[in-house]
């Protein structure tokens, strides 16, 4: 059958269907290109890698500088925040706030929340509040690394499903949740339900299990009572294990 034979209802319905299986090929394409490590975008600089990485770092810190003139009741979270991402995995010294003596803390950077961070120790985690730390640095005699990528392990599997599936692949993993989503303090304790904790406020201490963490609180149960603390009465919490529990029984019954 020829071309001119063909009503006109008739050819637009096969020119569309044609143009359908183009779209879906395309798609195809696309995805398969994807898989095997093409089609990704183009560098965003025709600058050398390591002059655009200064004029990157410039770059951010100004615009930190600039929002923290702006908003100057943020300013210490944002410092805080940027500071802690630029250390993850790596060793800092952090002192807290605790009346006339402040209480010093060393250990590795493990989770950056919207406002707080987590500490890794030997034997502890523990969860510094932004708002009760008065000063955090490298400890002396330590490198000041500024990127965090020598710990990155690349993995092409999980590069290809955050291309392809960016939504469901973050949401499997806590670990991808708390890299592109700011956790809170309450968020983050509520994924810790029912670990032994100490937690250490401005007027007492008050070990137990973590039950939930909402509206502001987070309720801990202890043996003889249960006790919902205002998060913003914290001045830290670390985990606690049984015997250092036994030893803190022991201290107060001396």
């Amino acid at each position: 059958m020829k071309r001119s034979d063909i009503r006109l209802d008739e050819y637009s319905k096969l020119l569309w269907e044609k143009r359908r299986q183009e779209k879906i090929n395309e798609s195809l394409e696309n995805v398969v290109s994807l898989q095997k490590g093409k089609g990704l975008t183009s560098p965003s600089s025709e600058l050398p890698t390591e002059e655009l990485k200064m004029v990157e770092d410039y770059m951010h810190r100004s615009n930190l500088l600039n929002m923290g003139k702006a908003l100057p009741e943020r300013k210490k979270f944002l410092v805080l925040r940027k500071f802690f991402k630029h250390k993850r995995n790596q060793q800092v010294e952090v002192y807290v706030e605790n009346g006339t003596n402040p209480v010093q803390f060393l250990g590795k950077v493990n989770t950056i929340g919207r406002d707080f961070v987590t500490l890794l120790t030997l034997k502890d985690r523990i969860w510094i509040p932004f708002q009760t730390i008065e000063s955090a640095k490298v400890p002396y005699g330590l490198p000041e690394v500024s990127s965090t990528h020598q710990h990155f392990v690349y993995d092409e599997e999980l590069r290809t499903k955050l291309i392809t599936r960016f939504s469901e692949t973050v949401a499997s993993k806590d670990v991808l949740v708390q890299q592109f989503f700011e956790e809170t303090l309450r968020t983050n304790l509520q994924t810790w339900k029912h670990t032994r904790v100490q937690v250490v406020t401005r007027e007492s201490e008050f070990i137990g299990k973590i039950i939930k963490s909402e509206n502001d609180k987070v309720v801990v149960k202890s043996i003889k009572e249960e006790r919902a603390i205002p998060l913003k009465d914290i001045i830290f919490i670390k985990t606690v294990r049984l015997f250092s529990l036994l030893s803190l029984l022991v201290k107060k019954q001396r």
